[in-house]
């Protein structure tokens, strides 16, 4: 296919992964390796579909490689939300049917998450908190109002919470008023990404900072992929690589890559925690999807993620003055909303890709004989990672379950994007005015 491919290139800025203890030395991809199975891409589908093989052939050799750092990646920068209720655009959905197979495969991703990390005691602020949807003004309590009748039409639990009890969780009264609905979890997503991977099971081998730049069709073995110091000779391929699918030459012109960007404080102390007033452990998604994400840790940090960028070359096509703006305008966002606490510096400020699509349509299946895809997330990476790549392993085995007959229910292909220059510039113009007129919710 192609001789190289664009590689991750993610900022070195991620609060979450800053915070870990410090990482043992990796294993890399050298000489020539053989393999029942190779998985690319260490996130939550990689991670989940290299497990699934493991256990369903503990006799199999099983090679999960990596880019990056398990936790580096896009699955370790997300705001460490992990979301039951189908998500924007699919909770629109106009067939019942559909979102019910979206809830119960996001359902059953969040139980299989719990149950690893109570199995193998993965220490990454796991927490059955719930997620309130708030509003800021009349812009925002439109959406809030509309999110309110999708509930119901879904028949799921939700509770409206007014500004006063509002601000007694959040420490601001900023918001107007939020819905609240009790089935998301939220964790710490690099320590979560990397308790799994020391988890994994003894007969899938993980490979770090080992970039693959290119596959080969080979009639006797399958496929070679080829690597800077080594390369790998497998039957099967599994790809969990979300937006880098297209660098391998599969759903090429289908995929959109936008990074959002994040920041967070360092922990408060005892004297800023009783300024500020609120409750820990919670998470803020805005009603309007253009505004601003907010989260208190458990380990009492406050996140502030907004602000969306077309990254046609990932992690290259940003840099260290786009990230100190976005910066300024994420501390204009704190002081908006917590001026109590103007003396507390941000500390981190990292950017996380991710793939959407025109048709807001995942991808889920195989590309071509012996190679099989999970790709656009659309922005819901934690548990559609996870249970996409439990079931494309299984899919690779040639399984069958409901689950699997769900997921590709709910799954197709991506429209096609025009060419550039026009799809660069309808993006950038598309995300100005998407911010633009939701100013009043940032």
């Amino acid at each position: 296919m192609k001789n190289t491919i664009n590689l991750p290139k993610d900022d070195a800025g991620c609060g979450w992964y800053a915070a870990l203890p410090e990482q043992p030395a990796c294993t890399r991809l050298q000489c020539e390796q053989r393999a029942d199975f190779a998985v690319i891409g260490a996130g939550f589908a990689g991670l989940a579909a290299a497990r699934r093989l493991a256990e369903q052939l503990p006799q199999a050799r099983i090679l999960l490689v990596d880019a990056q750092r398990v936790g580096y990646g896009a699955s370790g920068r997300n705001s460490g939300f992990v979301i039951d209720l189908p998500h924007k655009f699919a909770l629109e959905h106009p067939d019942p049917a559909h979102k019910q197979r979206l809830l119960g495969l996001n359902r059953a991703a969040i139980a299989q998450l719990q149950g690893l990390t109570e199995q193998h005691q993965i220490d990454c602020q796991w927490s059955h908190a719930g997620k309130y949807q708030g509003a800021v003004g009349g812009r925002g309590l439109a959406y809030l109002d509309h999110f309110e009748r999708l509930l119901s039409d879904l028949g799921e639990p939700y509770q409206w919470v007014e500004r006063e009890q509002l601000a007694q969780v959040v420490g601001s009264e900023h918001y107007s008023r939020a819905i609240y609905t009790p089935g998301c979890y939220l964790m710490q997503p690099a320590a979560l990404v990397t308790g799994l991977a020391r988890a994994l099971p003894a007969n899938v081998e993980l490979l770090e900072e080992s970039p693959i730049q290119r596959l080969e069709r080979d009639g006797r073995v399958g496929w070679i992929l080829h690597g800077d110091h080594g390369r790998i000779l497998t039957g099967k391929l599994l790809l969990g690589t979300s937006i880098f699918t297209q660098e391998f030459g599969y759903l090429k012109n289908r995929l959109l890559p936008v990074m959002t960007f994040a920041s967070w404080t360092r922990p408060l102390t005892d004297a800023e925690l009783a300024r500020y007033g609120g409750r820990l452990d919670w998470g803020l998604t805005p009603a309007d999807h253009a505004g601003t994400t907010v989260r208190m840790t458990q380990d009492r940090r406050l996140i502030i993620r907004n602000t969306y960028k077309h990254v046609p070359k990932y992690g290259a096509s940003t840099n260290d003055a786009m990230r100190q703006r976005v910066r300024e305008q994420h501390r204009t966002a704190f002081l908006t909303r917590f001026p109590q606490l103007a003396d507390v510096p941000i500390t981190h400020t990292w950017g996380g890709v991710y793939a959407i699509s025109r048709n807001f349509t995942n991808f889920f299946g195989e590309v071509e004989p012996g190679v099989y895809a999970s790709a656009c997330d659309n922005g819901v990476g934690a548990a559609w990672g996870t249970i996409s790549g439990t079931l494309l392993a299984d899919l690779a085995l040639a399984a069958d379950s409901a689950r699997l007959r769900d997921i590709q229910a709910v799954t197709g292909m991506p429209s096609l994007n025009p060419p550039e220059p026009f799809l660069g510039i309808g993006v950038r113009s598309r995300i100005r005015l998407a911010a633009w007129s939701s100013r009043s919710e940032l």
